[in-house]
């Protein structure tokens, strides 16, 4: 049986499959594009994501979801439990829904949908009942197919309110979530379809909070953040951090995902909804869907914290595959002054994203001493990520970031006019593959050291 730390995911679940190709000229017979396929992928998608996303930060996951007796529910069943995901199944009327995306060059060109719906057939089986009362944590990703409407689940999930985290992520043709949900997610469109529409995004989520009887409604905002209403207080407001645009497909199932972890792992709402915030502005970032899918298919387990290194390789990735240039800078950044400003903006001017080498906390005191850095690494990263002209941050251990400039192979290497370019030896290994280093203007008297010294 289960443990008291337990998470259950309840919901519809679909096959999706991503067909990729190449656009190179238009069909003779009709204005539509050609796609030559260079490959397909097929990966579990609605409810089975967002287990999926909870098992990446979490061991004992489970799926309760109806699933068809044909191939590509055996399919999806084995895909599932090969990431570690226990799948209980409900009964399943129709076949697998399948959603089929057709893309190219990182662009959807049309999504063909066949198969369902995944309303559950008959009664509750025991396997399911005893999985939900056992689990610490339970999910509802409704995706409209029928699974959070059906009356013995609704009845099964109101019970647990009381003892048990429910966690609910909405969909505009589900049903509403049952009364003492301990923290609902809908986005801002969907938030302000129910309420016919609405005030700005803490006041739909308070009108929301108190409608649905939930302990806490966080309201989604894309790239804006999110709103939590979780009691008489007014409406937090947790804002997303800067990030390069990317594919949003699937940052709703990664913020909820994460809120379930979270408060599983006892965060409370608003650490939970912070954690969900940056957790999805990252997916978004970092190639959404098909990123995770790749990153998951190519290693045994996705990793709980995102690497910074891996997500600037994937901006940089995103840059080279549109043809544009990639600039990268570096350097301690330990007390952000208009200086540094300056440079990161002189930098990210001169190509299409701007990659930050953040030295690591240890490399810091190596070079400058045991009293640096005033600040952490991730502190350190979290000011310079929120810049507008920094596009991705990566920290490295070494005293200087060659190894790190020869893994990601910017086309520029940046630095401030206080240092001799000519003289740095990242400048030479970047030169090795045709890159060039520039020097940036530098503003005298806003020295790190300038600063502290006249704080002290």
């Amino acid at each position: 049986m289960s443990g008291s730390r337990s998470i259950t995911v309840v919901g519809d679940l679909v096959l999706d499959r991503d067909v990729e190709g190449v656009v190179e000229r238009v069909c003779p017979d009709a204005p539509v594009p050609v796609v030559d396929v260079a490959h397909e992928r097929e990966a579990p998608g609605a409810a089975g994501l967002a287990a999926l996303l909870c098992r990446a930060r979490h061991d004992d996951v489970a799926l309760v979801a109806p699933v068809a007796d044909d191939e590509p529910g055996q399919r999806l069943t084995a895909a599932l439990e090969e990431a570690g995901v226990t799948v209980v199944p409900l009964g399943h009327r129709g076949r697998t829904r399948v959603k089929t995306r057709v893309r190219a060059a990182g662009q959807s060109l049309v999504r063909l949908d066949d198969g369902g719906p995944a309303t559950p057939l008959g009664g509750i089986p025991a396997e399911v009942r005893d999985r939900i009362a056992a689990s610490a944590t339970l999910l509802v990703s409704d995706y409209g197919a029928g699974t959070a409407a059906h009356p013995g689940l609704r009845s099964l999930l109101q019970r647990r309110t009381t003892g048990q985290r429910v966690v609910w992520d909405p969909h505009p043709r589900g049903p509403r979530p049952v009364q003492g949900a301990s923290l609902v997610t809908p986005n801002l469109v969907e938030a302000r379809a129910v309420l016919a529409g609405g005030d700005d995004p803490g006041g739909v989520a308070a009108r929301l909070r108190q409608r649905w009887a939930a302990a806490a409604v966080a309201v989604t905002c894309g790239a804006e953040g999110a709103w939590l209403s979780s009691g008489a207080q007014a409406p937090l407001y947790v804002p997303a951090p800067h990030t390069a645009s990317g594919d949003p497909c699937g940052a709703g199932d990664q913020f909820a995902a994460t809120v379930a972890v979270a408060l599983t792992h006892g965060a409370l709402p608003s650490e939970a909804v912070a954690d969900a915030v940056a957790a999805a502005s990252l997916w978004v970032a970092s190639g959404g869907t098909e990123s995770f899918h790749r990153e998951r298919t190519s290693s045994a387990r996705v990793p709980v914290q995102p690497d910074p290194a891996r997500d600037a390789g994937s901006v940089v990735a995103r840059t080279r595959a549109r043809g544009g240039t990639v600039v990268a800078t570096g350097g301690c950044f330990d007390v952000l002054h208009a200086g540094h400003v300056a440079s990161l903006s002189a930098a990210r001017a001169l190509g299409d994203c701007l990659v930050v080498l953040l030295n690591s906390d240890d490399s810091v005191r190596r070079l400058k001493g045991p009293t640096r850095p005033v600040h952490t690494a991730a502190d350190r990263a979290a000011v310079l990520a929120s810049l507008r002209a920094v596009d991705a941050v990566a920290v490295f251990e070494d005293d200087d970031p060659t190894d790190a400039l020869r893994e990601l192979r910017p086309d520029i290497w940046a630095k401030g006019g206080d240092h001799d370019v000519d003289a740095l030896p990242e400048s030479a290994v970047v030169r090795a593959w045709g890159g060039r280093a520039v020097s940036l203007p530098y503003l005298a008297g806003r020295g790190t050291t300038a600063i502290l010294d006249a704080i002290s």
